[in-house]
């Protein structure tokens, strides 16, 4: 009877010895950009996960074609990226393609690079043109259409833009292309992104490039004109994640998925601005949005 019990009892432990091992090997790494919302994004996923039983560890704070080089050398296991950021930057895809093409072309080529997208979220952090609300009847301009008659009429209106934004085909060259008209270099303020949302609040310029999802679109009452010919490419936000991790780990789609779910450009500001603009701790940020949406 003893050694019934004993051997019950070392075959209870040597189970208890194997789980605890297998949750130990449960270990992801997250990767992120250098701004606000990336690192909002890798701060939520490893919380997140954590608490599913992942050990996470964190790397942010790189550059878009450092992260994805990351992921590709097999350095970083997932992050959120950007639909128009792998098709125009790293696919190197000219044509324009609509939201879901462009999702369904990026989903391809990357999957033979060994990088599976996962569902796309609502939140589209794509290039946009915006004015200050309080000059909304002094400018005359709603839509994108209306600024390029407004030029094409020689009506001078400053404009704030960043060295992205002025010099990528999916920025100023192109929306000029697209539109019909010509900027006048003199009227272009080109500067560190971060800056254009000031200057403009500041009413130092008429117009600045800006971000759909930036907590400061709303926090400092901006207006994003329409594009109303569609012009800026989808930069839907998706969580991207090796392949072989995924097989490892199967679980982390629907998690990510759930995450994703929750995500559009209305609460993307809200939560940006948090960090931004309320000057509130990142990873408290973070946490209270795990705990008011009911994931912790």
């Amino acid at each position: 009877m003893r050694w019934k019990i004993l051997f019950g009892l070392l075959s209870l432990a040597s189970m208890l010895t194997s789980q605890a091992c297998f949750a130990q090997t449960q270990k992801v790494v997250v990767g992120g950009k250098d701004f606000t919302e990336q690192r909002l994004l890798a701060e939520i996923t490893g919380d997140y996960l954590k608490s599913k039983g992942f050990s996470v560890d964190l790397r942010t704070d790189m550059g878009s074609g450092l992260v994805r080089q990351a992921q590709e050398n097999g350095q970083i296991d997932l992050y959120w990226e950007y639909v128009g950021t792998s098709l125009i930057s790293y696919n190197k895809i000219k044509e324009t393609l609509g939201p879901a093409d462009a999702f369904n072309r990026v989903k391809e080529l990357d999957d033979k690079k060994g990088i599976v997208w996962l569902n796309p979220s609502k939140a589209n952090n794509t290039f946009a043109l915006a004015i200050r609300s309080q000059d909304k009847d002094r400018l005359k301009l709603a839509t994108i259409s209306d600024l390029a008659e407004a030029l094409k009429a020689g009506k001078e209106l400053t404009l704030a833009g960043g060295i992205q934004f002025v010099s990528r085909q999916d920025g100023l060259p192109g929306l000029e292309k697209a539109y019909g008209f010509k900027y006048p270099k003199a009227l272009i303020k080109q500067m560190d992104t971060g800056l254009t949302y000031q200057v403009l609040r500041d009413g130092q310029v008429d117009l600045g490039t800006v971000y759909e999802t930036d907590g400061r679109v709303g926090a400092f009452n901006l207006l994003v004109l329409e594009d109303d010919k569609g012009f800026f490419p989808s930069y839907a936000m998706v969580p991207v994640i090796r392949k072989d991790i995924l097989g490892k780990y199967p679980k982390l789609a629907e998690y990510l998925n759930t995450l994703s779910a929750k995500f559009d450009n209305t609460l993307m500001r809200k939560l940006n601005a948090r960090v931004d603009t309320e000057k509130k701790p990142l990873e408290e940020v973070a946490h209270n949005f795990l705990v008011e949406e009911g994931l912790l």
